[in-house]
């Protein structure tokens, strides 16, 4: 390489040092955050690992009422402060139908809805079902907030969710946690229907809003676990699944009540012990323990200790699908329930009765 070779290199080299001397500069502000603002680093991590549920309150938050009593011996207008509070509920339709719990109303002389903008409510009682511990209000009133809700997506174990009402008559109070359990969808009693989670459910809680991050509704708040005279803290709290409670709503605005199918018998799953003193096949159905006189089983002659395998033709894998199948068909409909006895397979036809408990 010659002189004027050299040089020319030389001054190459030199040019583009200058070049990423300057890039370097330029982008050192940006990179450290030096220059005052937001590094760009920094703001990538910040908007990665935000963890905010603000929106998904802003959705749902609006439709959670406050629903207090107002005895009818109070002649004081609504704004008196002479209202006590009771619990919280759900706007679920711009029609003004609102879902709460029946403990929340059952006992109140006239109910006021107080909703988060302000405005305040008589309202009337649509209906109430005991059973499932649901009520449905109805105000009326223009531009209702309405709770964002989707039907066909089920609440999973470890689902994040957020429990909104007014608990101790606070005011609206929002409390996180999980989904800890599922149970099944249907209209038999007990905490396996349940949702159950860790959100803090206190009282003036119930008949709110638990919702999942989206700020779509999954269920209504209902109780929370108790030992003795304590009260919740457990975190064991519960909620009725929204596909139930909604089910339930459709049925009160039609009827009033829920009208449900009773077949008239006890019973208890199939254990091994019991399964090889029957002879049974496996350890599925429903062993028939209690008839009640002159109940639709007592008609169609089931006797205990029969074993109900099928239910219109569907094989029974234990006690609350049975309940909930009976409890789901209409009064008044013919049935084939298939049983065995002594160890021989029969289809026993039944007409379901009505089950007249609490409403």
């Amino acid at each position: 390489m010659n002189f004027k070779g050299a040089l020319l290199y030389i001054g190459k080299a030199i040019i583009f040092g200058l070049i990423m001397a300057t890039v370097f500069l330029v982008a050192t502000p940006l990179l450290t955050g030096n220059n005052g603002s937001t590094s760009l680093f920094e703001r990538q991590s910040n908007q990665g690992n935000e963890l905010s549920f603000a929106q998904a309150v802003r959705r749902a938050a609006p439709a959670v009422v406050n629903i207090y009593s107002l005895s009818v011996n109070q002649s004081r207008p609504l704004n008196s402060g002479a209202l006590q509070g009771l619990g919280s509920g759900v706007i679920m339709s711009k029609e003004g139908y609102i879902l709460t719990n029946y403990h929340v109303i059952k006992r109140a002389d006239e109910i006021v809805v107080a909703l988060q903008d302000g405005r305040k409510f008589t309202s009337e009682v649509v209906g109430s079902d005991s059973i499932t511990d649901l009520a449905v209000l109805k105000i009326e009133g223009d531009s209702l907030p309405i709770v964002p809700i989707n039907l066909a997506v089920p609440a999973r174990v470890g689902d994040v969710v957020l429990a909104i009402g007014n608990p101790y008559n606070l005011g609206q109070t929002i409390t996180q946690g999980i989904i800890s359990a599922t149970g099944r969808n249907g209209l038999s009693s007990g905490f396996l229907d349940f949702l159950q989670t860790d959100a803090a459910i206190n009282a003036g809680n119930s008949g709110g809003a638990l919702i999942d991050t989206t700020g779509q509704l999954i269920g209504i708040n209902t109780a929370a676990f108790q030992v003795g005279g304590e009260g919740g803290g457990h975190g064991i709290s519960f909620a009725i699944p929204i596909k139930l409670a909604h089910s339930i709503m459709g049925k009160l605005i039609k009827d009033g009540r829920v009208i449900r199918g009773a077949l008239g018998i006890g019973g208890e799953p199939v254990g091994p012990v019991m399964a090889q003193i029957l002879n049974l096949p496996d350890l599925t159905g429903v062993i028939v323990t209690q008839i009640d006189p002159n109940g639709p089983a007592d008609k169609a002659q089931l006797r205990p200790r029969d074993v109900i395998t099928k239910y219109e033709g569907e094989a029974v894998p234990g006690v609350e699908m049975l309940m909930d199948r009976i409890a789901e068909t209409a009064p008044g409909t013919q049935v084939t329930i298939t049983v065995i006895r002594g160890g021989t397979y029969y289809d026993v036809p039944v007409t379901i009765g009505e089950n007249r408990g609490e409403q």
